[in-house]
């Protein structure tokens, strides 16, 4: 073989390990797992992540496959805190023909758990899109089921499950984080984020109760019941990669002591 034949398989090998590393970066999403939002405003896409509210996500899933959500409005936004949806009503006090559902605020952090360090004694990490915090995983060793407790971060874009004051009244109506809200964080159920659409989530109309009229949820469907042809593409960072730790580290120093794991956005590319 020729020294430029060589040197030409050397290159084609060396640009086919760093596509092939490349992609290991990414994930497609599970399309069950994946909420297609169109409103007035905008397109909206969520992930649903039922490592850590199995029974919220699954209620959400039911409600966008029956169309309950087609036409409902956000009837109640708080400009630095987040836009509420989710009830036929839309004035707060409606909900589904559903029971209502436990609260599932903290979950048993187990596989799926990608760590990126620690905030003081609290570990950080993600669950597919989603921040959460947990217990040091030292505290594992005196657990009967060698695990510990984990909880959403409501960072902008984490989909939360509304409630009255009992903790296991959530049935329909759900918002999205405008802000990063950590009082919300261990009192209330997060169990998803928006991978694209913030500016769309910020871009709701505010009010409490938002004067008429008030923007709308047109369709909300999962991307496994769009026709193939009319899915958009969707490609995640896999928040359990190298690429995702340097992002990390990286958004880490920039940031200092202020840091949090809301500073980190998780890259999306959709087609």
């Amino acid at each position: 073989m020729k020294l430029a034949s060589i040197a030409a398989v050397l290159a084609l090998s060396a640009a086919s390990a760093a596509s092939a590393q490349a992609a290991s970066d990414w994930r497609a999403p599970n399309p069950d797992n994946v909420l297609v939002v169109e409103t007035n405003k905008g397109r909206i896409i969520v992930e649903l992540v039922p490592e850590v509210a199995p029974a919220h996500v699954e209620r959400v899933r039911d409600l966008a496959k029956a169309h309950f959500y087609d036409g409902q409005t956000f009837f109640r936004v708080i400009d630095s805190f987040m836009a509420q949806t989710g009830d036929p009503q839309n004035n707060g006090q409606g909900g589904s023909d559903k029971p209502d559902l436990k609260a599932e605020f903290l979950f048993r952090r187990g596989a799926g758990y990608a760590p990126q360090g620690k905030i003081g004694a609290t570990e950080i990490g993600f669950v597919g899109p989603l921040p959460v915090y947990s217990q040091n995983s030292a505290l594992a060793a005196m657990t009967a089921d060698g695990k510990v407790a984990a909880w959403g971060a409501f960072c902008p874009g984490v989909l939360g499950m509304a409630r009255a004051t009992n903790p296991d009244s959530a049935n329909s109506q759900f918002f999205f984080m405008r802000q990063h809200y950590p009082s919300l964080e261990k009192t209330y159920t997060a169990f998803g984020r928006a991978l694209t659409g913030l500016e769309t989530i910020r871009a709701i109309k505010a009010g409490e109760p938002v004067v008429a009229p008030q923007d709308t949820m047109t369709t909300v469907r999962l991307l496994s019941d769009i026709p193939a042809a009319q899915r958009p593409s969707i490609q995640v960072m896999n928040t359990a990669s190298p690429a995702f730790t340097a992002l990390v580290d990286k958004r880490r120093a920039e940031m200092g002591g202020a840091f949090s794991v809301c500073d980190v956005t998780v890259p999306v590319q959709v087609k």
